[in-house]
């Protein structure tokens, strides 16, 4: 929280009074605006254009801090209305957290950093599982959740409508595994996104909608059968059309017979401007034909059209459904895109499942395994003869999936994590058992590390579940590190997690010890403060942890802890830190880094976008323990 703050602090006393009074291209800039339905003041609205932003001299810090700070986790840029899902479902450290249709990530970052929301435990007991049906888009997925250095975020590619249950060991016995949230951000229509997409002028038609229903209320349906009792689900989409929204909550709520029900949210994010979801619609065909009812639509329209896409008739069952609790944003309401939100309450099992599923053997999980692919090629098969829009089939997809590198966890009695655990003195309570490796022949290059309960379903679920990533990187391997007392040293990405651990090679230092080493490439011992000369003199040469604590009395210095991975030589003293990371915390303790614009960016030519307003986030919350938390813009 202290970090986050003094992001906002910087956003506020340099970078956002340096736009009062500025003028662009002889208009005055407007000033960023904090939106006033977003806690604490964590999210953050300008209307500053890409053009504007990327050209003007004027702006060129303000821009260069948006492209360091996003690309080393700090910042994301993040359309407003799509950072409400997150925030309903009011997740706790504790929960496990299903993202069904999780790519490119925004929404993912939310929800890790809500797991995160306790500075002091670098595993919280919940964890997040970012799911997507598109294989590059997965990675696109990685690579927004790797900027947040969580041990508690795993990626997973499957459909989501078919998306296996998986298995957890609890005391020795196998059961199930319910989520306790879920988000549900179906595929859609986009047509909410009118405004800042030209495209959905060009190419939207009410066959969009019609094609996706069925694809969208498989995936609903697939997301409340794995909700646990008393779970929260949010089912939400980019688009206005009720087809796409009340349809699939009504057939959803329906089919549940009480056991769903749609929550009360109205008293939640106040300042929000809102509608009520809608009881009442028609269904459009292509050639602009209007149905009020399945039983007016002919015979040969029936595969287009089907009957969950209209209106509950019955008033008795509509009344009881409380439709109008769905949450309709329009973009005139606060300057923002259209969006729709349903926040789903699983009460009991779905009548289907009732009988809860039971552990099988190994062979017959094999067998259920290629049933559920089996079940997927006839899904797909009827959805191209409903209309349903799939992803195409990959070329390279196999049976189980892609190939990908091996989650190895390291054996008890591995040779390998003795000198490492004399070296760093770490604690007893160090949880050794989910240090893991991506290899299974040769040299260890890299250690990783996840939490105790994600551990937990990898090791139980690796016949059915096509992981594509997960784990912190917390070691690397040095090639003459057996020189210096170990062969492993640490790396940035993972400090936050292991330092709660480590007892030995930690060097406290001042603000200026933090700057010189930031600053400076390979820094003679000599330009440090005698004091941090005096610890590093006793110290044999190797990787080391620089630990920087603010001090009360001098208000003015960086009020946040920071943690960096060094290394000790003969001479010098140096930091592992990532180039952007560097910029990040100098830019903390007012020293600003200034960069010449780059070449390519001068030629970037204008593209639909660069007339567009830009939505920032900026939210607060620890993601590996004791140190800075991860935060948004």
């Amino acid at each position: 929280i202290r970090h986050a703050k003094e992001i906002l602090h910087c956003l506020k006393e340099k970078y956002f009074r340096e736009l009062q009074d500025l003028e662009v291209d002889g208009q005055k800039v407007e000033m960023p605006q904090s939106l006033s339905w977003y806690p604490e003041e964590l999210a953050w609205h300008t209307n500053l254009s890409r053009k504007i932003l990327r050209k003007s001299p004027q702006l060129e810090k303000f821009h260069q801090f948006l492209v360091s700070e996003t690309e080393c986790g700090n910042i994301s840029r993040q359309e407003a209305v799509s950072m409400i899902p997150p925030l309903l479902l009011n997740i706790n450290p504790h929960h496990k957290i299903l993202d069904m249709c999780a790519a490119p990530g925004s929404k993912t970052a939310q929800l890790i950093e809500m797991l995160h929301a306790d500075m002091n435990v670098p595993f919280p007991k919940g964890f997040v599982i970012a799911n997507d049906v598109d294989n590059k888009r997965c990675y696109l997925l990685v690579h927004q959740a790797k900027r947040l250095n969580s041990p508690c975020i795993m990626v997973v590619n499957h459909d989501a409508s078919s998306i296996p249950n998986l298995q957890i060991d609890v005391d020795g016995r196998k059961e199930v595994l319910f989520y306790d949230r879920i988000l549900c951000d179906v595929p859609c229509s986009g047509d909410g996104t009118m405004r800042k997409n030209i495209d959905v002028w060009k190419k939207w038609t009410t066959q969009n909608s019609l094609q996706l229903h069925g694809l969208q209320l498989r995936i609903a349906t697939r997301g409340v059968e794995q909700l646990a009792e008393g779970g929260r689900m949010v089912y939400s989409t980019c688009s206005l059309n009720p087809i796409e929204n009340e349809a699939v909550i009504a057939s959803l709520l329906e089919k549940s017979q009480g056991a769903l029900e749609l929550a009360d949210v109205s008293s939640e994010l106040p300042g929000l401007k809102r509608m009520p979801g809608i009881t009442k619609w028609k269904v459009m065909l292509k050639d602009g034909q209007w149905f009020e009812d399945w039983k007016d639509v002919p015979s040969n329209r029936q595969t287009q059209i089907r009957p969950t896409m209209f209106p509950v008739k019955d008033e008795e069952k509509l009344q009881a459904m409380n439709l109008e609790r769905c949450l309709r944003i329009l973009p005139h309401h606060q300057n923002t895109g259209g969006f729709f939100v349903a926040v789903l309450i699983k009460k009991s099992p779905m009548p289907w499942n009732k009988r809860q599923p039971k552990v099988t053997s190994f062979k017959r999980t094999k067998m259920l395994t290629f049933n559920n692919f089996w079940n997927f090629f006839e899904n797909t098969e009827q959805s191209k003869k409903e209309g349903v829009c799939g992803p195409p089939p990959s070329k390279k997809m196999k049976l189980f999936g892609f190939k990908e590198d091996p989650f190895v966890f390291l054996p008890e009695d591995d040779p390998l994590f003795l000198p490492i655990q004399k070296f760093y003195a770490l604690d007893p309570s160090f949880p050794k058992m989910n240090l893991l490796t991506r290899t299974q022949e040769g040299k260890k290059r890299q250690l990783y590390m996840v939490s105790k309960e994600l551990r937990n379903v990898l090791l139980n679920n690796s016949e059915k579940m096509k992981v594509i990533n997960t784990g912190i990187k917390v070691w690397s391997r040095n090639s003459d590190g057996e020189q210096f007392g170990c062969a492993f040293r640490l790396a940035q990405e993972g400090i936050y997690t292991l330092y709660p651990f480590i007892h030995a090679r930690i060097i406290n230092v001042c603000i200026e010890d933090v700057k010189i080493l930031l600053t400076q490439e390979n820094p003679f011992l000599s330009k440090f403060s005698s004091e941090t000369q005096k610890k590093v003199k006793d110290m044999a040469m190797g990787s080391i942890v620089l630990k920087y604590d603010p001090d009360p009395e001098k208000p003015d210095d960086l009020q946040c802890p920071i943690v960096l991975c060094g290394w000790q030589g003969k001479t010098s003293l140096r930091a592992f830190v990532p180039k952007n990371e560097r910029l990040h915390y100098l830019r903390m303790m007012g020293v600003e880094v200034f960069k010449a614009k780059r070449k390519e960016e001068e030629s970037e030519s204008k593209t639909e976008e660069d007339v567009q307003p830009l939505y920032y986030w900026l939210v607060c919350v620890s993601v590996a323990g004791n140190g800075p938390c991860t935060s948004k813009i």
